[in-house]
């Protein structure tokens, strides 16, 4: 199983080169990094967070999770507001323009995955997702 571990290791290393990294034309404009539109997604699912909330979703302190923030804010991604029910508390939540961008990024995504999938088979294709759906199940317990 190390072996097979190990072959698995390079090639999600190199999938990420080859996938990831292009994913979409609006990443690889530089305007945003891959984890500032994680963070985007999490609030386009959740709509706001508190920064104690981004940061444990990001796996980083809070000084990096502000760090993300302001550089999202500063595009116009996100906005921050104090909480109605304590104003120490600091939400963000995404803007229009931020909602846009994901859209846009998920499009890019889906069209390069239907090219890549269209190198597989029927079958190939279900199998690769079910697997990914077993593991998306995994991480989600983590």
């Amino acid at each position: 199983m190390r072996a097979d571990a190990e072959r698995l290791a390079e090639i999600i290393t190199n999938f990420q080169r080859c996938f990831l990294l292009n994913v979409s034309k609006e990443l690889a404009r530089g305007q945003v990094s891959f984890a500032q539109y994680l963070l985007l997604g999490f609030l386009y699912n959740k709509q706001t967070l508190t920064m104690t909330e981004i940061a444990s979703k990001m796996g980083h302190t809070t000084a990096a999770a502000t760090g993300l923030v302001d550089r999202l804010e500063n595009l116009g991604h996100v906005r921050r507001m104090h909480s109605s029910d304590d104003r120490r508390k600091i939400e963000v939540s995404i803007t229009p323009s931020g909602e846009k961008l994901v859209e846009k990024v998920r499009a890019d995504m889906v069209e390069n995955l239907v090219v890549v999938m269209g190198e597989l088979s029927v079958d190939e294709q279900k199998s690769w997702l079910q697997i990914y759906e077993k593991l998306f199940q995994i991480c989600q317990r983590k």
